[in-house]
């Protein structure tokens, strides 16, 4: 079964008229060569020439990727570049050429793993970051099932939750020790995987690497250096706090956020809802799934969102600009959400646009003036 990712698949074609190269960005197994397919056929017949570079004879073929590349026209897909990255001085040269391809170019790392891409080909490219599925992409009626199995597509539309969940454990299995080792990584994954399980227990809370460090008799370096991986792979959400000229004394450290919840799970060991819903991070994980959701409605990169808290106790979960204007977004796992000194702090404070307030629930109401609460279904509302 494939699901048309509609949304994904409009940004895509819209980047692909008016820039060369088009970047897609995200986890493995989150969709990206699906999405690719899904462009490659709506482009006319033999326009699109494909290189898989994790398939053999695709990168024979590209043992000498000037000659391979400098004669093609149309659409050139390239998948997993992080296997090749001395391809990108190669394109530079190719791009600039009046009557050369246009490139799409599929990866598993952020841009800072990729550094030689955005070194080499800065003003000629453009990212497009892909999770997996969201309320976007599926029926409002699913919205549980995204929830305890996640956006990764063989996750979601596996025939099981107990499949769904060996999906799971089985890519973290395969994400250590295979993935990351291919990025020129050396951390032992044992290691790795301990510290990603310690991250699942600070889900939705601010980090602490000096605590994390003792507990895994490491140094803050090292844990810094481990968060930095996991983020920078794409299952990781380092939250970074909202800094202002004020004389409160403000939270400086990030939020930690297992990306996709159905992963956040399986680092718990929770099977099913039934489990979850007795589970006492049962808030934190909707916390962080329906953060997601709202950061991929809006389309906002991680360096346009940020959490917001002070030492006093003042605290909100989302802050982000939208057409010039400073919003907040507060996430509550509530059958009726209130009015809170928080919010009241968050809105005097940050001199807020609007608030929105996203809980699991069915009906939009207002709280006060510029402070909504809306169901996580509904969230084209806070699209303003």
């Amino acid at each position: 079964m494939e699901i048309l990712r509609s949304k994904e698949l409009h940004v895509l074609e819209t980047r692909h008229k008016h820039c060369k190269v088009v970047a897609i960005l995200g986890p493995r197994q989150c969709g990206k060569t699906t999405l690719a397919r899904q462009f490659a056929r709506s482009q006319p017949r033999g326009a699109v020439t494909w290189f898989d570079l994790e398939n053999p004879t695709d990168l024979a073929r590209l043992d000498q990727p000037m000659t391979a590349l400098e004669s093609l026209r149309g659409t050139v897909i390239l998948d997993e570049i992080q296997r090749r990255p001395d391809i990108f001085p190669v394109l530079r040269v190719l791009v600039d050429r009046p009557d050369s391809a246009r490139y799409l170019v599929l990866g598993s790392a952020s841009p800072d793993l990729l550094r030689q891409c955005s070194e080499t080909l800065a003003g000629r490219i453009t990212f497009i970051e892909l999770g997996g599925f969201s309320l976007d992409d599926l029926a409002a009626s699913q919205v549980r099932r995204l929830w305890i199995r996640g956006g990764f597509p063989p996750s979601y539309l596996a025939r099981s939750n107990q499949v769904s969940f060996q999906w799971r454990q089985d890519f973290i299995t395969t994400f250590l020790e295979r993935d990351i080792p291919s990025l020129g990584i050396r951390i032992p994954s044992p290691r790795l995987r301990r510290f990603w399980m310690m991250l699942s227990h600070y889900h939705g809370q601010v980090f602490n690497s000096s605590e994390v460090a003792r507990s895994l008799m490491i140094s803050d370096t090292a844990t810094r250096h481990y968060l930095d991986v996991l983020s920078q792979t794409f299952v990781v959400r380092q939250l970074q706090p909202w800094f202002y000229n004020t004389r409160k004394r403000l939270v400086k450290r990030p939020k930690i956020y297992v990306r996709d919840s159905g992963l956040l799970h399986a680092l718990m060991d929770v099977t099913s809802y039934e489990i979850l819903h007795s589970h006492p991070r049962l808030g934190a994980s909707w916390e962080g799934f329906a953060l997601e959701q709202v950061i991929q409605r809006l389309d906002l990169r991680e360096h346009e969102v940020f959490f917001w808290a002070v030492h006093t106790g003042g605290e909100l979960d989302m802050v982000f600009r939208r057409r010039g204007r400073l919003c907040g977004v507060e996430l509550k796992f509530q059958d009726a959400p209130r009015m809170t000194p928080s919010m009241q702090s968050a809105l005097a404070e940050l001199k807020l646009t609007q608030l929105w307030v996203v809980y699991p629930g069915k009906e939009s109401y207002d709280l006060a003036r510029n402070v909504r609460v809306i169901p996580l279904t509904e969230l084209a509302q806070v699209d303003g």
